[in-house]
């Protein structure tokens, strides 16, 4: 199972999401071809209710422990509760292109 599938899972498990997107956005970074280090989550559940985007944040950091420490340099964190997502159109912000690590140099 490729690292996108493995964020993917635990997040459903873990948040019982009314939507989950995971994008592997590695190719937009100085990184190796096939890399699987830069992640962009959207994440809409219900679970959100009533906490404050850090405590959604540090929710999902907990869950994903394991692959923080041993193989995801970034991840992009959109929370949100349906509402929210509804609210916002059904669309998470665009990842803005990375100038760090020596692309543009």
């Amino acid at each position: 199972m490729d690292m996108q599938d493995k964020i993917a899972t635990k997040l459903t498990l873990d948040f019982a999401p009314t939507h989950i997107e995971v994008i592997d956005e590695s190719h937009m970074h100085n990184v190796p071809e096939n890399a699987q280090s830069h992640f962009k989550v959207t994440l809409v559940s219900e679970k959100f209710e009533g906490q404050p985007l850090i405590a959604r944040h540090r929710a999902v950091n907990a869950s994903l422990a394991g692959e923080i420490r041993d193989a995801i340099h970034a991840l992009a964190l959109h929370t949100m509760t349906p509402e929210e997502w509804f609210a916002k159109g059904g669309e998470a912000p665009q990842s803005p292109p990375c100038l760090g690590g020596g692309k543009n140099q």
